[in-house]
Protein backbone atom coordinates (compact mmCIF):
# COMPACT_ATOMS: atom_id res chain seq x y z
CA UNK A 1 0.00 0.00 0.00
CA UNK A 2 1.66 3.06 -1.38
CA UNK A 3 1.80 6.17 1.68
CA UNK A 4 -1.13 8.80 1.11
CA UNK A 5 0.38 12.27 -0.13
CA UNK A 6 -2.03 14.34 1.12
CA UNK A 7 -1.91 18.22 2.84
CA UNK A 8 -3.01 18.48 6.76
CA UNK A 9 -3.65 21.57 8.54
CA UNK A 10 0.04 22.21 9.43
CA UNK A 11 0.35 23.11 5.60
CA UNK A 12 -2.21 25.94 5.82
CA UNK A 13 -2.75 29.40 7.16
CA UNK A 14 -6.42 29.77 8.32
CA UNK A 15 -6.94 33.23 10.20
CA UNK A 16 -9.70 35.35 8.80
CA UNK A 17 -10.85 32.69 5.90
CA UNK A 18 -13.49 30.87 5.02
CA UNK A 19 -13.26 27.12 5.32
CA UNK A 20 -15.46 24.64 4.39
CA UNK A 21 -14.71 21.52 6.30
CA UNK A 22 -17.05 18.14 5.34
CA UNK A 23 -17.08 16.32 8.42
CA UNK A 24 -19.56 13.23 9.53
CA UNK A 25 -22.17 13.92 12.08
CA UNK A 26 -24.08 11.45 10.41
CA UNK A 27 -25.53 9.82 14.37
CA UNK A 28 -28.07 6.94 15.75
CA UNK A 29 -31.37 8.72 15.79
CA UNK A 30 -34.46 7.98 17.87
CA UNK A 31 -37.36 7.14 15.03
CA UNK A 32 -39.82 8.06 17.44
CA UNK A 33 -38.45 11.02 19.04
CA UNK A 34 -36.29 12.12 16.30
CA UNK A 35 -33.45 12.79 18.47
CA UNK A 36 -29.79 11.90 18.74
CA UNK A 37 -29.28 8.97 21.03
CA UNK A 38 -25.15 9.12 20.44
CA UNK A 39 -23.28 12.20 19.81
CA UNK A 40 -19.33 10.82 19.56
CA UNK A 41 -18.83 11.56 16.01
CA UNK A 42 -20.03 15.24 16.22
CA UNK A 43 -17.41 15.20 19.92
CA UNK A 44 -14.58 14.01 17.50
CA UNK A 45 -14.81 16.34 15.06
CA UNK A 46 -15.99 19.05 17.33
CA UNK A 47 -13.25 18.90 19.72
CA UNK A 48 -10.21 18.40 16.87
CA UNK A 49 -10.63 20.16 13.72
CA UNK A 50 -13.84 22.68 14.45
CA UNK A 51 -12.30 23.51 17.48
CA UNK A 52 -8.75 23.90 15.95
CA UNK A 53 -10.14 26.28 12.93
CA UNK A 54 -12.16 28.52 15.10
CA UNK A 55 -9.21 29.49 17.79
CA UNK A 56 -7.21 29.98 14.83
CA UNK A 57 -9.42 32.58 13.38
CA UNK A 58 -10.91 30.89 10.90
CA UNK A 59 -14.63 31.63 9.66
CA UNK A 60 -15.96 27.84 9.41
CA UNK A 61 -18.41 26.46 7.57
CA UNK A 62 -19.88 23.17 8.27
CA UNK A 63 -20.66 20.38 5.57
CA UNK A 64 -22.42 17.01 7.26
CA UNK A 65 -24.98 14.62 6.42
CA UNK A 66 -27.42 12.57 8.29
CA UNK A 67 -29.35 9.56 7.36
CA UNK A 68 -30.67 8.87 3.80
CA UNK A 69 -33.90 10.48 2.36
CA UNK A 70 -36.60 8.59 2.47
CA UNK A 71 -35.08 6.45 5.96
CA UNK A 72 -36.20 7.85 9.46
CA UNK A 73 -33.23 9.10 10.42
CA UNK A 74 -32.84 11.66 7.86
CA UNK A 75 -33.49 15.30 9.72
CA UNK A 76 -31.74 18.41 9.33
CA UNK A 77 -29.09 19.23 11.11
CA UNK A 78 -30.35 21.51 14.07
CA UNK A 79 -29.58 19.45 16.87
CA UNK A 80 -25.92 18.94 15.38
CA UNK A 81 -25.64 22.27 15.52
CA UNK A 82 -27.11 22.93 19.19
CA UNK A 83 -25.15 19.82 20.10
CA UNK A 84 -21.16 21.11 18.32
CA UNK A 85 -22.40 24.92 20.45
CA UNK A 86 -21.84 22.51 23.97
CA UNK A 87 -18.68 20.74 22.33
CA UNK A 88 -17.28 24.14 21.22
CA UNK A 89 -18.59 26.14 24.47
CA UNK A 90 -19.92 28.98 22.30
CA UNK A 91 -22.46 29.54 19.88
CA UNK A 92 -22.55 27.96 16.53
CA UNK A 93 -24.97 29.47 13.92
CA UNK A 94 -27.25 27.35 11.73
CA UNK A 95 -28.87 27.70 8.57
CA UNK A 96 -31.88 25.28 7.13
CA UNK A 97 -30.15 26.24 3.48
CA UNK A 98 -27.30 24.22 1.98
CA UNK A 99 -26.64 26.50 -0.79
CA UNK A 100 -29.26 29.31 -1.82
CA UNK A 101 -29.17 32.68 -0.82
CA UNK A 102 -30.00 32.49 2.93
CA UNK A 103 -26.45 29.92 3.28
CA UNK A 104 -24.57 32.03 1.02
CA UNK A 105 -25.30 35.22 3.14
CA UNK A 106 -25.03 33.40 5.85
CA UNK A 107 -21.33 32.36 5.13
CA UNK A 108 -20.87 36.64 3.50
CA UNK A 109 -21.53 37.42 7.53
CA UNK A 110 -19.57 35.35 9.30
CA UNK A 111 -16.80 36.36 11.54
CA UNK A 112 -13.54 35.52 12.88
CA UNK A 113 -13.58 32.63 14.77
CA UNK A 114 -17.26 31.83 13.96
CA UNK A 115 -18.93 28.92 13.24
CA UNK A 116 -21.69 28.23 10.99
CA UNK A 117 -23.53 24.48 10.23
CA UNK A 118 -25.17 24.51 6.39
CA UNK A 119 -28.37 22.18 5.89
CA UNK A 120 -27.99 18.24 5.58
CA UNK A 121 -25.83 17.53 1.91
CA UNK A 122 -28.03 14.98 1.56
CA UNK A 123 -31.43 17.49 1.20
CA UNK A 124 -29.35 18.13 -2.46
CA UNK A 125 -30.64 15.10 -4.55
CA UNK A 126 -27.56 15.09 -6.35
CA UNK A 127 -24.77 14.73 -3.55
CA UNK A 128 -24.98 11.12 -3.44
CA UNK A 129 -24.84 10.52 -7.26
CA UNK A 130 -20.54 9.31 -7.77
CA UNK A 131 -18.86 10.74 -10.49
CA UNK A 132 -15.06 12.02 -10.60
CA UNK A 133 -13.95 15.34 -8.88
CA UNK A 134 -14.04 17.70 -11.78
CA UNK A 135 -17.60 15.75 -12.53
CA UNK A 136 -18.48 17.03 -8.80
CA UNK A 137 -17.40 19.98 -9.01
CA UNK A 138 -19.55 21.08 -11.73
CA UNK A 139 -22.75 20.35 -9.24
CA UNK A 140 -24.61 23.12 -7.81
CA UNK A 141 -23.07 22.29 -4.06
CA UNK A 142 -19.81 23.03 -5.11
CA UNK A 143 -20.78 25.91 -7.99
CA UNK A 144 -22.39 27.98 -5.64
CA UNK A 145 -20.39 27.60 -2.41
CA UNK A 146 -16.50 27.36 -3.88
CA UNK A 147 -16.61 30.40 -4.99
CA UNK A 148 -17.20 31.87 -1.32
CA UNK A 149 -14.35 29.85 0.16
CA UNK A 150 -10.11 29.94 0.31
CA UNK A 151 -10.17 26.30 1.62
CA UNK A 152 -12.05 22.59 1.58
CA UNK A 153 -10.95 20.30 4.62
CA UNK A 154 -12.10 16.81 4.80
CA UNK A 155 -12.27 15.04 8.00
CA UNK A 156 -15.00 12.59 6.82
CA UNK A 157 -12.88 9.55 6.48
CA UNK A 158 -15.40 7.30 7.89
CA UNK A 159 -17.53 8.42 4.23
CA UNK A 160 -14.34 8.88 2.36
CA UNK A 161 -14.88 5.81 0.03
CA UNK A 162 -18.29 7.25 -1.19
CA UNK A 163 -16.96 9.45 -4.30
CA UNK A 164 -20.00 11.88 -3.09
CA UNK A 165 -20.68 15.81 -4.30
CA UNK A 166 -19.40 17.11 -0.70
CA UNK A 167 -16.84 14.07 -0.46
CA UNK A 168 -14.73 14.91 -3.52
CA UNK A 169 -15.83 18.17 -5.73
CA UNK A 170 -14.54 20.87 -3.70
CA UNK A 171 -11.26 19.64 -4.08
CA UNK A 172 -10.87 20.31 -7.93
CA UNK A 173 -11.35 23.56 -7.57
CA UNK A 174 -9.84 24.19 -3.96
CA UNK A 175 -7.00 24.35 -1.75
CA UNK A 176 -7.71 21.00 0.34
CA UNK A 177 -6.41 19.58 3.35
CA UNK A 178 -7.65 16.44 5.51
CA UNK A 179 -9.00 17.34 8.92
CA UNK A 180 -7.43 16.20 12.26
CA UNK A 181 -9.81 12.94 12.67
CA UNK A 182 -9.42 12.22 8.57
CA UNK A 183 -5.24 12.98 9.27
CA UNK A 184 -5.63 10.44 12.35
CA UNK A 185 -7.41 7.40 10.66
CA UNK A 186 -5.30 7.38 8.17
CA UNK A 187 -2.14 7.62 10.17
CA UNK A 188 -3.46 4.89 12.54
CA UNK A 189 -3.96 2.19 10.07
CA UNK A 190 -1.20 2.78 7.56
CA UNK A 191 0.93 2.21 10.98
CA UNK A 192 -0.40 -1.20 10.77
CA UNK A 193 -1.05 -1.48 6.90
CA UNK A 194 2.17 -0.37 5.79
CA UNK A 195 4.93 -1.86 8.27
CA UNK A 196 3.07 -3.28 11.19
CA UNK A 197 5.09 -4.45 14.35
CA UNK A 198 4.95 -7.80 14.21
CA UNK A 199 3.10 -10.49 15.58
CA UNK A 200 0.63 -8.78 14.20
CA UNK A 201 -2.91 -10.02 14.44
CA UNK A 202 -6.34 -9.48 13.06
CA UNK A 203 -9.08 -10.21 15.36
CA UNK A 204 -12.37 -10.66 13.57
CA UNK A 205 -15.89 -11.20 14.56
CA UNK A 206 -19.69 -9.22 15.05
CA UNK A 207 -22.81 -10.37 13.15
CA UNK A 208 -21.31 -9.68 9.55
CA UNK A 209 -19.19 -12.10 8.16
CA UNK A 210 -19.39 -10.71 3.98
CA UNK A 211 -16.03 -8.90 4.17
CA UNK A 212 -14.45 -11.38 6.38
CA UNK A 213 -12.57 -12.93 3.58
CA UNK A 214 -11.19 -10.32 1.82
CA UNK A 215 -9.63 -8.64 4.44
CA UNK A 216 -8.20 -11.79 5.26
CA UNK A 217 -6.91 -12.50 2.06
CA UNK A 218 -5.70 -9.30 1.78
CA UNK A 219 -3.33 -9.11 4.97
CA UNK A 220 -2.64 -12.65 5.11
CA UNK A 221 -1.28 -12.75 1.25
CA UNK A 222 0.47 -9.24 1.86
CA UNK A 223 2.41 -10.87 4.70
CA UNK A 224 0.22 -7.71 6.86
CA UNK A 225 -0.97 -10.07 9.58
CA UNK A 226 1.12 -13.07 11.32
CA UNK A 227 -2.16 -14.25 12.46
CA UNK A 228 -6.35 -13.85 12.20
CA UNK A 229 -8.44 -14.67 14.83
CA UNK A 230 -12.38 -15.27 14.43
CA UNK A 231 -15.24 -14.78 16.68
CA UNK A 232 -18.73 -13.90 16.11
CA UNK A 233 -20.59 -14.79 12.95
CA UNK A 234 -17.40 -14.57 11.34
CA UNK A 235 -15.99 -17.53 13.38
CA UNK A 236 -19.35 -19.62 12.12
CA UNK A 237 -18.31 -19.05 8.90
CA UNK A 238 -14.91 -20.51 8.99
CA UNK A 239 -15.98 -23.32 10.86
CA UNK A 240 -18.68 -23.95 8.07
CA UNK A 241 -15.45 -23.85 5.66
CA UNK A 242 -13.76 -26.37 7.56
CA UNK A 243 -16.75 -29.08 7.21
CA UNK A 244 -18.60 -28.37 11.01
CA UNK A 245 -22.36 -28.28 10.56
CA UNK A 246 -23.48 -26.07 13.17
CA UNK A 247 -26.90 -26.77 13.24
CA UNK A 248 -29.54 -25.76 11.45
CA UNK A 249 -30.62 -22.87 13.79
CA UNK A 250 -27.41 -21.62 13.27
CA UNK A 251 -27.05 -22.08 9.53
CA UNK A 252 -30.06 -20.69 8.46
CA UNK A 253 -29.12 -16.77 8.49
CA UNK A 254 -25.54 -17.64 6.40
CA UNK A 255 -27.62 -19.31 3.40
CA UNK A 256 -27.95 -16.14 0.83
CA UNK A 257 -26.49 -16.59 -3.35
CA UNK A 258 -22.92 -15.29 -2.26
CA UNK A 259 -22.73 -18.11 0.72
CA UNK A 260 -21.19 -20.64 -1.47
CA UNK A 261 -18.39 -18.14 -3.50
CA UNK A 262 -17.71 -16.72 0.54
CA UNK A 263 -16.95 -20.81 2.18
CA UNK A 264 -15.63 -21.43 -1.37
CA UNK A 265 -12.88 -18.76 -1.26
CA UNK A 266 -12.25 -19.12 3.18
CA UNK A 267 -11.75 -22.80 2.05
CA UNK A 268 -9.34 -22.24 -0.51
CA UNK A 269 -7.53 -19.30 1.79
CA UNK A 270 -7.37 -21.72 4.47
CA UNK A 271 -5.58 -24.29 2.47
CA UNK A 272 -2.59 -21.31 1.46
CA UNK A 273 -2.26 -20.02 5.34
CA UNK A 274 -3.52 -23.28 7.50
CA UNK A 275 -1.35 -22.36 10.59
CA UNK A 276 -2.63 -18.37 9.97
CA UNK A 277 -6.09 -18.76 10.38
CA UNK A 278 -7.71 -19.47 13.87
CA UNK A 279 -10.88 -20.41 14.68
CA UNK A 280 -12.88 -21.08 17.73
CA UNK A 281 -12.10 -24.77 19.61
CA UNK A 282 -15.29 -24.32 21.61
CA UNK A 283 -18.31 -22.25 21.63
CA UNK A 284 -21.17 -21.25 23.98
CA UNK A 285 -25.14 -22.00 23.28
CA UNK A 286 -28.36 -19.90 24.67
CA UNK A 287 -29.21 -23.16 26.60
CA UNK A 288 -33.24 -22.62 27.90
CA UNK A 289 -31.64 -18.61 28.85
CA UNK A 290 -28.64 -20.09 30.31
CA UNK A 291 -25.16 -20.09 28.96
CA UNK A 292 -23.69 -23.92 27.99
CA UNK A 293 -20.61 -24.04 26.22
CA UNK A 294 -19.48 -27.60 24.02
CA UNK A 295 -16.38 -28.20 21.73
CA UNK A 296 -16.76 -27.73 18.20
CA UNK A 297 -16.37 -31.78 18.00
CA UNK A 298 -19.69 -31.93 19.33
CA UNK A 299 -21.97 -29.97 16.83
CA UNK A 300 -23.94 -29.64 15.32
CA UNK A 301 -26.39 -27.95 18.16
CA UNK A 302 -30.39 -27.53 17.87
CA UNK A 303 -29.51 -24.20 19.87
CA UNK A 304 -28.47 -20.74 19.09
CA UNK A 305 -24.24 -20.14 19.47
CA UNK A 306 -23.96 -17.09 21.20
CA UNK A 307 -20.25 -16.35 22.42
CA UNK A 308 -17.19 -18.44 21.89
CA UNK A 309 -16.21 -20.85 24.94
CA UNK A 310 -13.40 -20.65 27.59
CA UNK A 311 -10.61 -22.95 25.81
CA UNK A 312 -11.40 -20.82 22.66
CA UNK A 313 -10.51 -17.57 24.67
CA UNK A 314 -7.60 -19.06 26.69
CA UNK A 315 -6.15 -20.18 22.97
CA UNK A 316 -6.39 -16.76 21.65
CA UNK A 317 -5.04 -14.44 24.98
CA UNK A 318 -1.69 -16.37 24.22
CA UNK A 319 -1.64 -15.53 20.86
CA UNK A 320 -2.69 -11.51 21.51
CA UNK A 321 -0.53 -11.31 24.88
CA UNK A 322 2.78 -11.66 22.18
CA UNK A 323 1.29 -9.97 19.53
CA UNK A 324 3.09 -6.51 18.88
CA UNK A 325 0.03 -5.13 16.27
CA UNK A 326 -3.62 -5.48 16.72
CA UNK A 327 -6.70 -4.53 14.29
CA UNK A 328 -10.29 -5.98 16.34
CA UNK A 329 -13.20 -5.41 14.15
CA UNK A 330 -16.36 -6.70 15.91
CA UNK A 331 -17.05 -8.45 18.91
CA UNK A 332 -16.88 -12.11 19.53
CA UNK A 333 -20.74 -12.52 20.35
CA UNK A 334 -23.74 -11.15 21.61
CA UNK A 335 -22.40 -8.80 23.83
CA UNK A 336 -25.40 -7.21 24.49
CA UNK A 337 -26.78 -10.55 26.77
CA UNK A 338 -25.05 -10.76 30.18
CA UNK A 339 -24.65 -14.31 29.91
CA UNK A 340 -22.93 -14.31 26.80
CA UNK A 341 -20.51 -10.73 27.13
CA UNK A 342 -17.71 -13.15 28.30
CA UNK A 343 -15.61 -14.04 24.86
CA UNK A 344 -15.80 -10.65 24.08
CA UNK A 345 -14.92 -9.26 27.01
CA UNK A 346 -12.52 -11.42 27.94
CA UNK A 347 -10.53 -11.05 24.20
CA UNK A 348 -11.25 -7.21 24.59
CA UNK A 349 -9.51 -6.87 27.70
CA UNK A 350 -6.43 -8.88 26.62
CA UNK A 351 -6.24 -5.96 23.51
CA UNK A 352 -6.47 -3.31 26.35
CA UNK A 353 -3.99 -4.62 28.53
CA UNK A 354 -1.06 -5.62 26.04
CA UNK A 355 1.48 -3.84 24.95
CA UNK A 356 0.72 -3.59 21.65
CA UNK A 357 -0.41 -0.69 19.32
CA UNK A 358 -4.23 -1.60 18.77
CA UNK A 359 -6.90 -0.35 16.49
CA UNK A 360 -10.75 -0.90 17.24
CA UNK A 361 -13.21 -0.42 14.35
CA UNK A 362 -16.57 -0.62 13.92
CA UNK A 363 -20.02 0.79 15.82
CA UNK A 364 -20.93 -2.69 17.75
CA UNK A 365 -16.76 -2.54 18.52
CA UNK A 366 -16.56 0.72 20.07
CA UNK A 367 -19.64 -0.03 21.96
CA UNK A 368 -18.59 -3.15 23.39
CA UNK A 369 -15.43 -1.24 24.00
CA UNK A 370 -17.77 1.51 25.64
CA UNK A 371 -19.45 -0.56 27.93
CA UNK A 372 -16.78 -2.08 29.33
CA UNK A 373 -14.76 1.14 29.59
CA UNK A 374 -11.81 0.13 27.70
CA UNK A 375 -11.93 2.49 25.04
CA UNK A 376 -9.27 4.66 26.25
CA UNK A 377 -6.78 1.73 26.62
CA UNK A 378 -6.95 0.78 22.62
CA UNK A 379 -4.55 2.71 20.89
CA UNK A 380 -6.84 4.35 18.29
CA UNK A 381 -10.69 4.05 17.97
CA UNK A 382 -11.88 4.66 14.27
CA UNK A 383 -14.94 6.30 13.66
CA UNK A 384 -14.95 4.22 10.54
CA UNK A 385 -17.85 1.62 9.66
CA UNK A 386 -17.60 1.21 5.68
CA UNK A 387 -14.61 3.03 4.97
CA UNK A 388 -12.66 1.25 7.61
CA UNK A 389 -13.50 -1.91 6.22
CA UNK A 390 -12.44 -0.71 2.64
CA UNK A 391 -9.15 0.38 3.28
CA UNK A 392 -8.54 -2.88 5.56
CA UNK A 393 -9.22 -4.72 1.97
CA UNK A 394 -6.49 -2.49 0.33
CA UNK A 395 -8.86 -0.58 -1.56
CA UNK A 396 -8.34 2.89 -2.60
CA UNK A 397 -10.78 5.46 -0.97
CA UNK A 398 -12.00 8.17 -3.27
CA UNK A 399 -11.92 10.91 -0.68
CA UNK A 400 -8.22 10.16 0.27
CA UNK A 401 -7.66 10.10 -3.55
CA UNK A 402 -9.18 13.55 -4.10
CA UNK A 403 -6.70 15.20 -1.12
CA UNK A 404 -3.91 13.45 -2.52
CA UNK A 405 -4.35 15.11 -5.98
CA UNK A 406 -5.29 18.01 -4.74
CA UNK A 407 -1.80 17.91 -3.13
CA UNK A 408 -0.18 17.25 -5.95
CA UNK A 409 -1.49 20.26 -7.98
CA UNK A 410 -0.43 22.41 -4.63
CA UNK A 411 3.39 21.20 -5.40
Amino acid sequence: MRRAKFLTLDDVEVKNKVILVRVDFNSPIDPETKKIIDDSRIRAHGKSTIKELSEKGAKVVVLAHQGRRGDSDFIPLKQHAEILAKVLGKPVKYVDDLYGEKAKEAIKELKSGEVLVLENVRMFDAETEEGTAEEQAKKPLVVNLAPLADLFVNDAFSAAHRAHVSIIGFTAVLPSVAGRVMERELTSLRKILEKPEKPCLFILGGAKADDSLEISSYVLNNEIADFVLTGGVVGHVFLVAMGFDLGKQNMSFLGDKNFSVLISGIKELMQKHPDKIKTPKDLALEFNGKRKEISVHELPTDFPIFDIGTETVEDYGKIIRVAKSIVVSGPMGVFENSEFMFGTKRIFEEIANSKAFSIAGGGHTTAALDELNLADKISYVSTAGGALTEFLMGKQLPGVSALERAAAREK
